[in-house]
């Protein structure tokens, strides 16, 4: 099979690819923008692959989209460009609409009008698969309840928002023109790779360079944690097992505190790069800021469904899973050094810009 991967230089993106190279005889095109989130470092390990190419593409571009389906002729589409950062997008949402309600548009067009194209046995095996967020179902307020996939939509941000009208284009193509699309919504992703500005990456690059670790409010926020290298699995199964039209939840089964995942990052820390004697503990760089707009106060997936039909789990529990993600930027402070200061754009490893 070959599928065309949008957004795969991106931390989920990058994961998928690497899991499906790794693991199966697929091959994958890589549709990226390379915006500041797209890094192609992420595909070092994959880049010389025969079953692996890339192109530079924007979403939104319709005349080259068309010509990537047309080339690569691909037999899947997994959806998974997108602008996701929640405080970019109360800062600059131009942005999540133009890529993640046009892109998503573009995209829809140019697949349907390939897929309507095909022979009648790959017409019927082809799949849309969108790649959202939990974050479209808003926030639950009580202890006990969880997101299904009957859950209302009522999203809080301007990426949410953006995130829920996609999905609803999505189902409306798949509705009124037959396209064969499938949706998932999973929870908050963290593992190795993951960009600097989101919570986790940032509380460990910051904690060794003994700066501040800005934790909105009391901290209390509580969040669902999902591996990412779990939520790749996840999502092949899907694109090859799920039904058409069919919604699947992923989620990590980790429901934490964001204060109590920050103090996690500090235990480990202390025990893999210990300060020297006299310095302070990692713990007493926390430091509590106010907290952004509209801000959700809890999120948690019920995922029985994508167990109950698809045997998906997830392999790490958190405790695990943090573990193996601080080591991985401990061990990989190159990387960390070149998102930093900006040279894996200048860069791209030979990519014309």
């Amino acid at each position: 099979m070959k599928l065309l991967i949008t957004g795969g230089a991106g931390f989920i993106g990058s994961a998928v690819i690497r899991y499906i190279i790794s693991n199966t005889n697929d091959c994958v095109v890589n549709v990226d923008k390379l915006t500041y989130a797209g890094n192609i470092e992420n595909l070092a390990e994959v880049s010389g692959n025969s079953r692996y190419q890339f192109e530079k593409v924007d979403i939104c571009d319709r005349t080259e989209l068309e010509r990537v389906f047309n080339e690569h002729q691909p037999d899947a589409v997994m959806h998974l460009a997108a602008e996701s950062h929640v405080d970019r997008s109360i800062d600059g949402p131009a942005a999540f609409i133009e890529t993640n309600i046009v892109g998503t548009y573009t995209l829809l067009e140019v697949a349907r009008q390939y897929w309507q194209g095909l022979p009648e046995a790959r017409k019927q095996a082809f799949r849309f698969h969108h790649i959202s967020t939990d974050e479209v179902y808003g926030d639950l307020h009580g202890t006990e309840d969880l997101f299904t996939e009957q859950t209302p939509y009522t999203p809080s941000s301007p990426y949410s928002a953006s995130k829920a009208s996609s999905d609803h284009l999505v189902r409306a193509w798949q509705r009124t023109y037959g396209l064969p699309t499938l949706v998932t919504n999973c929870s908050n992703n963290y593992g190795p790779y993951h960009f600097p500005e989101k919570l986790i990456p940032l509380m460990i690059l910051n904690a060794l360079e003994g700066k501040p670790l800005p934790v909105y409010g009391k901290g209390d926020q509580v969040r669902d944690w999902l591996f990412v290298e779990d939520h790749a699995r996840a999502l092949y199964q899907v694109v090859t097992q799920g039904q058409v039209g069919e919604t699947y939840n992923i989620g990590g089964h980790n429901e934490k505190q964001n204060i109590e995942v920050v103090k996690m990052i500090c235990s480990l820390l202390e025990e893999q790069a210990p300060k020297p004697d006299g310095v302070g503990r990692f713990e007493d760089l926390i430091t509590f800021v106010k907290d952004r707009p509209g801000h959700d106060q809890r999120y948690a997936i019920d995922a029985s469904k994508i167990q109950r039909e698809l045997d998906w789990v997830p392999q790490e529990t958190f405790e695990s899973g943090i573990r193996a993600t601080v080591l991985w930027y401990l061990n990989n402070s190159e990387w960390c050094r070149r998102v930093q200061d900006g040279s894996y754009r200048r860069e791209r490893l030979g990519v014309v810009q």
